[in-house]
């Protein structure tokens, strides 16, 4: 059960003597609020402004990056084959190598993230993700390259973690789906434009494997430099009782009569952290969240990464066009994705999904070799479906835990699901080699029913509760 609610007459005090404050206190440029000053609206439901969008647009240029940066490696690798051959082991290894970067970043920026506040990861991520992703130019072996990747993992681990979290605790729970939502699709943009040049370029010059992969550095320097000056999470400060600073940032970017009130009603200081995650409140929605989204990604991660290879496994010619398809499809589906994530529930959305793409696997496991037509069409459902409910990895983890464990709950969520993903696209060269691309295609649909079954048995609908309800137990 949850704890009675209870404040300190400071914090009564601010958050209930609106009449205090006027107009005149917005900051230049900020979206007036539609009520009047002795109207009180909740955090949760003030409407979209500006400072809503800047914050959305520095959390959306980091994924493009970091879809971009994922999305590199599948053509680079073709081309730096040809310059230093590369055996099963090397092109699992750096296939996987910035997964296993983002399960190791993760954890460790998501525990500090909820310690040390969001702002701070905020800008260290992509410190780390722009100085390693131009130093991949330099590499001249496949174990400097896998270390650089595993850097550039470590950055993205620690923006996956904070930035869903600090999103989710600033967007008003009306937009706060199609929001968190919209990660998957500008992720995906960046991973198709990626896979565009690969298709063009990655022949182009012997190394232009390194101009492929280091220029994943241009958009994460364009990030890190727009973050600097982003305000800490005001649910973040008023847990750790700088209730003060909570409600300045509150007051300048979304008007004198919001009022900010914590998850639990108290100071959380040390009581977050992963433990928490595992308290009888917490530990179903944090078994559910890491399981759904290791199953959902472990597909993705195999499948995409090594793209060309596995639609030369199915016999698709080349010059068919059937890659460029599948990455419109790709776009496509996370576009398609935002619409059902709005109309939809998370629940029915999610084990739907689920369903259809394993499916679609088992046609690609059981149709012969020959049936060039069917299999394309059973691909593009796959990749339709899979990019549509991508989109909900953002959406469920950020909804599911309490601020004070916010963090540590998406950067667990996501450890895993890397840590799930790094060892099936590690293995997946090694699969189609030794068993053929039927039996590998036929376990990667037995990973998505797994996912369909805890998703039956454990998913909570989150989407029309507050950012407080939709973390309670």
């Amino acid at each position: 059960m949850r704890r009675p609610t209870r404040r300190s007459p400071h914090v009564e005090e601010i958050l209930l003597d609106t009449r205090s404050f006027s107009p005149q206190a917005l900051a230049p440029g900020a979206a007036a609020p539609a009520h009047t000053t002795h109207e009180r609206i909740a955090l949760d439901d003030v409407p979209l402004n500006s400072f809503h969008v800047k914050i959305a647009g520095l959390t959306f240029g980091a994924h493009f990056t970091e879809g971009y940066a994922i999305g590199s490696i599948g053509y680079a690798l073709s081309s730096l084959n040809r310059q230093i051959p590369l055996d099963a082991f090397w092109m699992g290894l750096l296939g996987s190598s910035a997964l296993i970067g983002i399960f190791l970043g993760s954890l460790v920026f998501g525990w500090l993230s909820d310690r040390l506040g969001r702002q701070k990861i905020f800008l260290l991520s992509f410190v780390i993700i722009t100085a390693a992703a131009f130093a991949q130019f330099y590499a001249t072996t496949p174990a400097m390259l896998v270390g650089l990747r595993v850097l550039i993992g470590f950055g993205m681990g620690g923006d996956f973690a904070v930035g869903h979290a600090i999103l989710a605790e600033f967007s008003p729970r009306k937009h706060r789906g199609t929001l968190l939502g919209s990660f998957s699709v500008i992720w995906t943009i960046g991973y198709v434009i990626a896979n565009v040049l690969g298709m063009h370029y990655a022949d182009a010059s012997p190394d232009a494997w390194r101009w492929l992969l280091a220029s994943a550095g241009v958009p994460a320097f364009l990030v890190l430099i727009l973050r600097m000056g982003t305000p800490e999470s005001p649910r973040w400060l008023l847990g750790r009782g700088r209730v003060d600073e909570a409600m300045r940032i509150v007051r300048k970017h979304f008007g004198p009569n919001v009022t900010l009130e914590s998850d639990t009603g108290e100071h959380f200081a040390g009581q977050g952290g992963f433990a928490r995650l595992f308290k009888p409140d917490l530990i179903r929605r944090t078994l559910f969240n890491c399981a759904f989204f290791v199953c959902l990604v472990i597909p993705y991660f195999a499948i995409y990464t090594f793209l060309p290879s596995i639609l030369t496994a199915i016999r698709v010619p080349e010059g068919s066009g059937a890659d460029l398809l599948l990455n419109a499809f790709l776009v496509l589906g996370a576009l398609i994705g935002i619409w059902l994530t709005i109309r939809l529930s998370r629940r029915s959305f999610l084990i739907g999904s689920f369903a259809v793409c394993c499916v679609s696997l088992l046609a690609l496991a059981v149709l012969p070799p020959s049936a060039n037509i069917a299999m394309i069409a059973a691909f593009g459902l796959f990749t339709l479906t899979m990019s549509a409910f991508s989109n909900l990895v953002g959406v469920f983890p950020p909804e599911c835990f309490p601020t004070e464990a916010r963090a540590c709950g998406v950067g667990l969520s996501i450890a895993c699901s890397r840590l799930g993903s790094a060892v099936g696209t590690f293995l997946l060269p090694v699969g189609i080699a030794q068993a053929g691309i039927q039996m590998t295609m036929l376990a990667l649909a037995g990973v998505l029913l797994v996912g369909m079954l805890v998703s039956i048995a454990w998913a909570p609908e989150t989407k029309h509760l507050t950012l407080n309800q939709a973390s309670g137990a």
